[in-house]
Formats: structure tokens, sequence, C-alpha cells
């Protein structure tokens, strides 16, 4: 999937990834290639993205949004830990 992981100071990630792992207000979700339109709030937590490559990168979340969208496309707007 393309995705986009930002604040609104700055860009964490962009680019391709095979699943995104992240606390929501209802619980952990795992996010996966061409997963079914949605839209919910983040938890205080750690986004985990695994790249195409195989690696994950790691973000430290204190709140925010996520949007997945048709066309195996994915977006978080994030408050970024400690920035509260």
């Amino acid at each position: 999937m393309h995705l986009n992981v930002y604040s609104l100071q700055k860009v964490f990630f962009r680019g391709e990834a095979v699943a995104v792992n992240c606390r929501t207000t209802s619980g952990e979700i795992t996010i996966l290639d061409h997963h079914r339109p949605l839209i919910s709030v983040l938890a205080k937590g750690t986004l985990k993205i695994t790249k195409a490559g195989g690696e994950d990168a790691y973000i430290p979340v204190h709140s925010g949004f996520l949007e997945v969208r048709s066309g195996n496309e994915a977006k978080f707007l994030v408050e970024e830990e400690g920035a509260s």
C-alpha cells in the first residue's frame, strides 16, 4: 500500500508498506495491503510500519487519525509523543 504518516510539522514516512500496526481508541489493529476503507482515531502508542523491503520502522504517537482509502492508500495524521 502507499502510506503517508505526517504531523502538522513534518513527514515521518512516505512510501510503500506491506503492513501498519497501530492502537486506536477501539483497540489494536493491523492494516494490510488492500484493506477495506476505514477512518479511525489513534490512541497513544507506537506505529509499527513494515516497509515493502521487509524492514520495520517505529513512530511513537500521542494521538491522531488514520484513513484507509480504496486504491490501496493509507494516511496517518499524528501528534508526536511528547508534543502535547
